[in-house]
């Protein structure tokens, strides 16, 4: 799932932040925390204050939907895998009394063709906003256009751009966004949904 990665980069720092309360709650999962259920697609752990109520939580897993995504499963889709024993979906979701942290991603393929699956999530995609076209690499942005965006919500294409000859639309905020790639394969192709959401004000996430 290295590539869905390329989707994130404007995450970065916030990431970096939220990694360090993943690894904390890591260690008390594996300490045994009240709460905390295993199965063989991954972990779910709820970490209770002394009052009983929930302060914080991570759940991991190599299974998700694109229900989950907030998209519909584009018609005849099946799972791609890169590896036989790969994953094409993961899910991820971190959070505590004042931050949230939600990561689903799924990798799946189509006989029809790359036009085809990309106009049928340009149109999902509409449902949440205005659809941002990140397929033109070659629009690079100046450091100024760039101070410009760190400074505001608004959610842009920035350094992210598909692989050679794919299409990638992005749709949300910066703290709720949700990007489709789409890249030809033979006749075919295979395309990538991934739901982001990385906030401080809410304690759980969506």
């Amino acid at each position: 799932m290295k590539k869905l990665a390329s989707g994130l980069r404007e995450e970065r720092g916030r990431a970096a932040l939220l990694g360090a309360a993943l690894c904390g709650l890591l260690t008390l999962a594996a300490s045994g925390v009240p709460g905390q259920e295993k199965d063989k697609s991954g972990v779910n752990v709820t970490v209770t204050g002394k009052d009983g109520s929930d302060v914080g939580g991570l759940v991991i897993s190599a299974q998700a939907t694109a229900k989950e995504a907030g998209l519909p499963l584009y018609p005849g889709a099946r799972p791609h895998k890169d590896e036989k024993d790969d994953s094409s979906g993961a899910k991820l979701g971190l959070w505590g009394s004042s931050f949230g942290f939600k990561l689903v991603a799924l990798k799946m393929e189509s006989n029809d063709s790359q036009e085809k699956v990309a106009a049928f999530y340009q149109k999902a995609l509409a449902k949440y906003g205005t659809v941002l076209n990140c397929s033109d690499s070659s629009k690079a942005q100046t450091d100024k256009d760039k101070d410009k965006i760190e400074s505001s919500k608004k959610l842009t294409c920035g350094d992210d751009h598909p692989d050679p000859g794919g299409l990638l639309f992005k749709v949300g905020s910066k703290e709720k966004q949700r990007i489709v790639s789409v890249t030809p394969k033979g006749s075919g192709c295979i395309f990538h949904i991934v739901y982001l959401e990385a906030h401080s004000d809410d304690k759980t996430p969506a």
